[in-house]
């Protein structure tokens, strides 16, 4: 099934990015979400509404998680869900960055077996099935392996690097960069521009579905804070953070992080 999922989550991707680059980011109208969740703007429900029309007409059978639809005890039924972020990046987006994405997945049985982060305002369009390797723009990728992790580039935000998450406070010494989009961040790691990446604290399986089976096909090792497996549509679909890596820095990574965790937002 995968190979037959992935072209129909790239030509839908292909007209994601034709309906929000109708739209001018900061001119879009945009509403903060209840409870702190963060912005939306009428971009986002736009693509998001195509997609559940078209990618649930051509699989009638596979439930739906999306960040922009009533979440509902339905898909915990379906053997394959849709797991989908219309825009992942939404204030970059409506900042006017051209650094968000489309992030769009299949989960069966909680596994990962197609996925696309597409970036239209950057022509980034990374692409994977189970078994069949990582593209970006049809071209295979390749995670980095750097073998000592002071000469790594890692992507995370700052408050990970707070000394709480790692040993004995002690935190590593790798070059922390950022860039908007989680997905955005794991499909580099799989590209191999950045050598890892880690967040550590909650987040939504949306943000984190497509980007786990891309790297994990350009030959990374993808994981949760605490060293498990990533395993989507969950009755609460939130999972305990990424750690992202070539399979030389992932044990070096988790291996430095505070085991109990430290009850702080990362």
């Amino acid at each position: 099934m995968p190979a037959t999922d992935l072209p129909l989550l790239i030509d839908a991707a292909k007209q994601a990015g034709r309906i929000a680059t109708r739209f001018s980011g900061p001119q879009a109208q945009r509403w903060d979400k209840p409870d702190g969740a963060g912005p939306v703007t009428e971009a986002d429900l736009a693509v998001n509404t195509m997609l559940e029309r078209e990618l649930r007409t051509a699989r009638p059978d596979y439930g739906w998680l999306s960040e922009e639809t009533e979440d509902t005890e339905d898909r915990l039924h379906r053997d394959r869900v849709f797991i989908i972020d219309p825009i992942d990046g939404t204030r970059s987006f409506a900042e006017g960055s051209r650094t968000w994405a489309h992030s769009i997945a299949v989960a069966d049985s909680g596994e990962i077996t197609a996925a696309v982060v597409y970036l239209p305002a950057r022509d980034l369009l990374y692409a994977a099935a189970r078994g069949q390797g990582a593209t970006l723009n049809g071209e295979d990728i390749c995670v980095s392996n750097p073998g000592i992790m002071s000469e790594a580039e890692v992507l995370a935000a700052k408050p990970n690097l707070n000394p709480r998450h790692w040993r004995s406070g002690s935190v590593p010494e790798f070059q922390r960069v950022y860039r908007p989009s989680l997905a955005y961040r794991m499909a580099l790691v799989a590209q191999g521009r950045f050598d890892g990446m880690l967040t550590l604290r909650p987040s939504w399986e949306w943000d984190i579905a497509a980007g786990d089976l891309i790297l994990r096909e350009a030959g990374g090792l993808c994981t949760d804070r605490w060293g498990g497996a990533l395993r989507f549509n969950n009755p609460h679909p939130r999972l305990n953070g990424v750690v992202a890596a070539g399979p030389d820095l992932h044990p070096q990574l988790f291996s430095r992080l505070e085991p109990q965790g430290s009850g702080i937002p990362g």
